[in-house]
């Protein structure tokens, strides 16, 4: 049953479902399989229902696979939600106002045309964050389950916003910075508002900060060389190269980085481990790991709903 779910459907709340429940199936099969560590997870009362001259581990990992499965899908269905709002709601709106003042060669988008229904904000990822851990919280996923959750989500935004960041000149200014450095603290907001803060989802965005730096940053002197390479470490030094080359005066009282202070600064990065990727990898996924947490519940005090249908169960 569950194997159709994995072929049939790609919506994030049945997916949700799914793991969450998998994993709970998993996490009673281990709990309740009378193997020396299962003693060690339960209490007087649980080990009166441990399973005796049974060997449950073959189930246990068949359902260890499928949980991989079903949360590498939850990732890809929440890649495809997201996928559309990044580039939009972090490179291209302007929230500050006061500051916002586009290069002259800055492309025009749909998004920035009024009245376009797929206009993106920030707040419309933000919104959708929310929606996704509205979805996991409500189907009981465990709090660590849901902590990789948002790494890897965190990783799709960071990833997808510095990779069009290098590519295009026309979101490499100060004043898109200052915007983007916004837009990153309020995602880290988001996390603390969340209790994720020690998921170690906010240090994916680092690079991404640093990039907000380095836009921000004075490109003239060897002080301001030495100033930029000490301060983005996160970034290789194609990457800083690049935003450097592709940095946009938004006026004309602004100077262009000099090809002098870009080579000033590849001599003073020669010596930082080479990186061959300029953009990083879209499709990495982090290794996930399913704690097996015992449930504090005593099979005794569980009461079947009548509305299961179930009456052929008994309770011995």
């Amino acid at each position: 049953g569950i194997k159709k779910v994995l072929k049939r459907n790609n919506d994030f709340e049945v997916l949700a479902f799914w793991l969450s429940n998998t994993y709970r199936l998993l996490v009673c099969l281990r709990q309740y399989s009378g193997d020396e560590n299962s003693v060690e997870m339960n209490t007087p009362e649980q080990r009166k229902h441990a399973l005796r001259n049974s060997d449950l581990s073959q189930y246990c990992l068949v359902l260890t696979d499928l949980i991989v499965q079903l949360y590498h899908q939850l990732i890809t269905a929440a890649e495809g939600r997201l996928q559309l709002m990044i580039v939009s709601g972090m490179l291209e709106n302007d929230t500050i106002q006061s500051v916002t003042v586009r290069p002259a060669r800055y492309r025009k988008r749909a998004a920035d045309v009024p009245g376009n229904p797929g206009l993106y904000t920030l707040n419309s990822i933000l919104q959708q964050l929310n929606a996704f851990h509205d979805t996991i919280s409500k189907h009981g996923l465990h709090s660590e389950i849901i902590k990789q959750v948002f790494r890897q989500v965190y990783y799709i935004i960071a990833a997808v916003t510095l990779n069009n960041l290098l590519l295009r000149r026309d979101v490499c200014s100060f004043n898109n910075g200052v915007q983007i450095r916004n837009n990153l603290s309020q995602l880290i907001e988001w996390l603390r508002g969340k209790s994720l803060h020690q998921s170690g989802a906010a240090e994916l965005l680092e690079p991404l900060i640093q990039a907000t730096l380095l836009l921000q940053l004075n490109k003239v002197t060897d002080a301001d060389a030495e100033a930029i390479c000490s301060m983005c470490t996160a970034l290789s030094q194609p990457q800083i190269v690049k935003i450097l080359t592709l940095y946009t005066p938004i006026n004309e009282f602004e100077e262009r980085v000099t090809v002098s202070f870009i080579k000033n600064i590849q001599n003073r990065l020669a010596g930082r481990s080479p990186s061959r990727h300029l953009l990083m990898e879209l499709k990495h996924v982090f290794a996930v790991n399913f704690p097996i947490i015992p449930s504090p519940v005593n099979l005794e005090e569980i009461t079947i709903p009548e509305t299961l249908e179930l009456d052929f169960l008994k309770r011995i």
